[in-house]
């Protein structure tokens, strides 16, 4: 199968013109940034959802305390939505919260706040 002119001249075109735009381009850059010790807070949280039933697991790797706390907010408008009470995540341990809707859950948040 041969080319038609056209289809070679453009292709031609695109090969020479492709990697001069490249060069031309402002490249995107990493900038490297030193973080401050004191600047690393806060536990790494998942949360599951099952039926009504809600589980999360926060696991802290700093040397502060996070105390975390869950709050799950119910579809229904007739059911309670819950603020559960705050719980110390010391340094390098994991914590479970727990919370339930009597129906549907509607959404799920962990909030964190430094400790003592």
């Amino acid at each position: 199968m041969r080319l038609s002119r056209r289809m070679a001249s453009t292709t031609v075109a695109l090969a020479l013109v492709l990697p001069l735009s490249y060069d031309a381009m402002a490249h995107a850059r990493v900038h490297v940034t030193e973080t401050d010790p004191d600047d690393l807070f806060g536990a790494a949280c998942r949360v599951r959802i099952t039926g009504s039933e809600v589980t999360a697991y926060c696991h802290n790797p700093y040397p502060e305390t996070d105390r975390v706390s869950l709050h799950v907010e119910c579809a229904r408008w007739w059911d309670l939505d819950s603020d559960g009470a705050p719980v110390a995540a010391g340094p390098a341990q994991t914590v479970r919260l727990t919370g339930r809707c009597w129906k549907e859950v509607g959404s799920v948040w962990v909030s964190h706040r430094r400790g003592d």
